[in-house]
C-alpha cells in the first residue's frame, strides 16, 4: 500500500511520536510511506526514518494557501491510497484535500478528549463526511467526540502502542543514571510531558509540597519542554512553595527510558488527556504509576497503579505517600511486574500497527 501521514508538526509530543512510529513500522513492513508536516521544520523534532515533507504553513492566509497547493502537488505525485491524519489541523486539512483529490481515502485520528472549543467541533462536524473513518486512541476520546458532535457516525478505537524493545528495565542503567543525576538513597519521582496547561503541573507541585512535609527526602524531576509563559509561572511556583532544592527541571529529553530506570515512581497530574504514552512507557519500565483519572488513563492503567481525581493536590499527595510507604513490600513489587505484563498483553506497538494495517486495507478501495 501507499500511505501518507499528515501531522501539524513533528514537535516532541506523544501524538507525534506515535504517528512517526506507525509510519516507520509500516515502511518496515514493505509499504510506501510519506509524512506531510503542516508547519515549518522545528529546532527539536522527532527523528524519522521515512520521507518527510514540511509544508511550512504559518498563521497567515497566503502561507496556508501556498502550503495547501504544495500538499496537493506532493500527494498527486506520491499517489497514496490512504491519507492518515492526526489532531485537529491535520484532520481538517486532510479532509478538505479530498476536494482536489476525490479518490483519496482519508482516515482521521483523535488523540485527546479535548481538541478545542465549539468552533473546532463544528469544523469536525462539517468535514466528517469527507473522512472514510474517524479513530480515537481510547474509549474516553471516542465518547467525548461523539458527545460533542464531532463525529456523525461511529468512532472506532485503536489504542496507542508502546515499544517494548526501547522500554526494558535495566539495573545497570538505573545505577549509572542515578549516579549521573547525583541521586543516592532519595525516592525519585519523575513526571514526563510538556509544561502546558493540560498537564496541570500546578496540581503536581502543590501535591509534592504536601508530600515533602512528611517525606523530606523525596525528589521530583520533570522532563519536558518548558518554554511557555505557563512554564515560567510553574518555575516561579517552585520557589514560592520552597521546593527549589527538591524539584529539578530537566527540559526536553529524548532518552526517557534511562530517566524512568532512574526513578522510583512515576506521576501524572493532568487535567485532561487522551491516552498518554508516558504512562504506558512507565508501566513497561515496571514503575508504580500515580495518575489523575482523566481521558484514557484508566483504560491503560487497569489496576496496576493508583488513580486519583484531577485538580486535587491533597488526593494526589496521599497516593504518592502510599507508594513511598509501601515501596519495598511484595504487593508493590507484584504491581510493578503486572504493569509491564499489561502492556505486553494489550498495548504493544506491533499489535497497534497490525490493527492500523488491517484498517488501511479495509478502506483503501473506492467508497461503497
Amino acid at each position: 500500500m501507499r500511505v501518507a501521514f499528515m501531522l501539524t508538526s513533528l514537535g516532541i509530543g506523544g501524538a507525534e511520536k506515535q504517528a512517526i512510529a506507525l509510519a516507520e513500522r509500516m515502511h518496515a513492513r514493505g509499504h510506501d510511506v510519506l509524512v506531510l508536516v503542516l508547519s515549518r521544520q522545528l529546532g527539536e523534532e522527532w527523528p524519522a526514518a521515512v520521507e518527510i515533507v514540511h509544508l511550512g504553513m504559518r498563521k497567515t492566509c497566503w502561507s496556508v494557501l501556498r502550503g495547501v497547493r504544495r500538499a496537493v502537488l506532493v500527494l498527486r505525485a506520491f499517489r497514496p491510497q490512504i491519507l492518515h491524519c492526526h489532531n485537529f489541523h491535520g484532520n481538517v486539512l486532510g479532509r478538505l484535500l479530498r476536494v482536489a483529490l476525490p479518490s483519496l481515502s482519508v482516515v482521521s485520528t483523535i488523540h485527546n478528549v479535548y481538541e478545542g472549543g465549539w468552533l473546532r467541533m463544528a469544523a469536525y462536524r462539517l468535514t466528517d463526511r469527507l473522512s472514510r473513518c474517524t479513530i480515537a486512541v481510547c474509549d474516553a476520546a471516542a465518547k467525548s467526540a461523539l458527545q460533542q458532535g464531532a463525529v456523525r457516525g461511529a468512532c472506532r478505537v485503536i489504542a496507542n502502542g508502546i515499544d517494548l524493545t526501547e522500554f526494558v528495565p535495566s539495573r545497570a542503567r538505573r545505577e549509572d543514571t542515578r549516579r549521573a543525576m547525583g541521586v543516592a538513597d532519595e525516592f525519585l519521582w519523575i513526571a514526563v510531558g510538556r509544561v502546558v496547561l493540560a498537564k496541570d503541573y500546578e496540581n503536581l507541585l502543590r501535591a509534592f509540597a504536601l508530600l515533602r512535609e512528611i517525606h523530606t527526602r523525596a525528589k521530583l524531576c520533570i522532563a519536558g519542554e518548558a518554554t511557555s509563559l505557563y512554564a515560567e509561572c510553574m518555575i516561579a511556583l517552585v520557589g514560592e512553595l520552597g521546593l527549589a532544592r527538591a524539584v529539578r527541571w530537566l527540559g526536553l529529553q529524548h532518552d526517557i527510558a534511562s530517566l524512568l530506570d532512574a526513578a522510583d515512581g512515576f506521576v501524572l497530574a493532568s487535567a485532561w488527556e487522551g491516552m498518554p504514552l508516558a504512562v504506558g512507557e512507565a508501566m513497561a519500565m515496571e514503575k508504580i504509576v500515580v495518575t489523575t483519572d482523566v481521558g484514557g488513563v484508566r483504560e491503560l492503567l487497569g489496576d496496576s497503579g493508583l488513580l486519583v481525581p484531577e485538580r486535587n493536590p491533597r488526593k494526589l499527595a496521599e497516593a504518592m505517600r502510599r507508594v513511598m510507604n509501601l515501596a519495598d513490600c511484595p504487593n508493590t513489587q507484584r504491581m510493578q511486574r503486572a504493569a509491564r505484563d499489561r502492556i505486553e498483553q494489550r498495548f504493544t506497538m506491533e499489535a497497534s500497527v497490525t490493527k492500523w494495517e488491517q484498517l488501511y486495507r479495509s478502506v483503501a478501495g473506492p467508497k461503497a
